[in-house]
Formats: structure tokens, C-alpha cells, sequence
């Protein structure tokens, strides 16, 4: 009995890499926009709240994300940026604005983490509620939004390495750009054919010789 082994098609060797760029430029793109979106709502939410004594009495006090630290919400803007900008460059370009949204992602998560126990813009509410700048805010607690916040980061930084894995398998915005400029131009009109007179025609109009050789 002969066995027969079966050779794989060129075809289908190079449809898998094909396939796995189009999945990872999918994912990055739904992380990217998700997390940058997801890091900015939570951003305008509230973090922390508590209260301060004025007048012998309980003042309550919130904190919006924006109020604790404003480095989310920007490296956010700055990371969705970048994901626009992946598939303006290539090569080492690419790879670089790759680095930079996966930075923004890890710095993301950085930030929200350590906004999520802090307690300074609160005390300076406190303060100015106060009349004191000793004054401090009592009875502190914190909300789960800075970690949604961090959640969005670590969305953006899927997004980088996903772009830092497989960027080089993504198309580029001036792809097809160039490709119309690497067609060959027309310099030169066909020659007017003298047994049809709408050629002859054409050609004066052209400013030429259609008598000429």
C-alpha cells in the first residue's frame, strides 16, 4: 500500500499570517478606541468624597477624577492619537508609535492606581471650605472609578503590543497612494489617425501637426 503525503499550498502557508494581522488590527482597534474612551469617561466621574468641618458643622466634599490627577485623561488623548498615527507610518516609525501607545497604556494604569487612595484634592477642598489650610478632609472614601480607569489603560496597552507584535502585518494609509503614483504617466497622445477626421480635429485643437510625421 502506498501512502500518499500531502503538501501544504503555498497559498495556505501565507493565509495564516494574513489572517492573524487582520484579527490583531481588529482587536487593537476595538482596544484602543474602547480603552481611550473607557480611561476619559471615568476621568469625569467621582472619585473620592468626605466631609469638612465649617461653622462646627459637616461640609460634604467630592472629588471628580479630573480633581485628583490629570494625567489619565491625557495620556488617553495622547494614545488614541497614536493608534491613528500607527497606519500613517512604517518600519521603525510604526514600531515607535507603537512603544508610545503601549506607554500611555501602562501610564494609564499607573496613574488611576495611585489616584485611586488619594487624598489631596479633597484636603484642599477642605481647606478652602474651611477658611484653614491646616484643615483636612474627614471621613474619606474612594469610589471604584479610578479603576475602570485603570481598566481602560490596560486596554490601550493591549492595543500597543498587539501593534508592536504584529504592526508590521497592518496596511498603511499611504499604501495605495503610492501605488497610483508607481503607474506609469502618459507623455505622449496617439498619433492622429489622417483617414479620420475627427482625429484631425482633436489634434488641432491640441495645438499639433496632424500633417506632420
Amino acid at each position: 500500500m502506498e501512502y500518499v503525503t500531502a503538501v501544504p499550498h503555498p497559498r495556505s502557508q501565507a493565509a495564516g499570517p494574513a489572517r492573524a494581522g487582520r484579527r490583531s488590527l481588529a482587536l487593537a482597534l476595538l482596544c484602543g478606541a474602547l480603552g481611550a474612551a473607557v480611561a476619559l469617561l471615568a476621568t469625569r466621574q467621582e472619585w473620592s468624597e468626605g466631609t469638612a468641618t465649617v461653622a462646627g458643622g459637616a461640609f460634604p466634599l467630592t472629588a471628580k477624577g479630573s480633581d485628583v490627577t490629570g494625567v489619565p485623561a491625557a495620556l488617553a488623548i495622547v494614545g488614541l492619537a497614536a493608534l491613528v498615527a500607527v497606519f500613517a507610518v512604517r518600519r521603525a516609525g510604526r514600531f515607535a508609535v507603537a512603544a508610545l501607545l503601549a506607554l500611555c497604556g501602562a501610564g494609564t494604569v499607573a496613574a488611576a492606581l495611585l489616584g485611586a487612595t488619594d487624598s489631596s484634592a479633597l484636603d484642599d477642598k477642605a481647606a478652602k471650605a474651611a477658611g484653614d489650610t491646616s484643615a483636612t478632609v474627614d471621613a474619606l472614601s474612594h469610589t471604584a472609578w479610578p479603576y475602570v480607569a485603570a481598566v481602560g489603560g490596560v486596554l490601550l496597552l493591549l492595543a500597543g503590543l498587539l501593534a508592536l507584535r504584529y504592526g508590521r502585518q497592518w496596511p498603511a494609509m499611504s499604501g495605495r497612494y503610492e501605488r497610483g503614483a508607481a503607474r506609469p504617466r502618459r507623455t505622449a497622445q496617439a498619433a492622429a489617425d489622417p483617414d479620420r477626421p475627427e482625429d484631425l480635429w482633436k489634434a488641432l485643437d491640441r495645438g499639433e501637426d496632424p500633417t506632420g510625421a
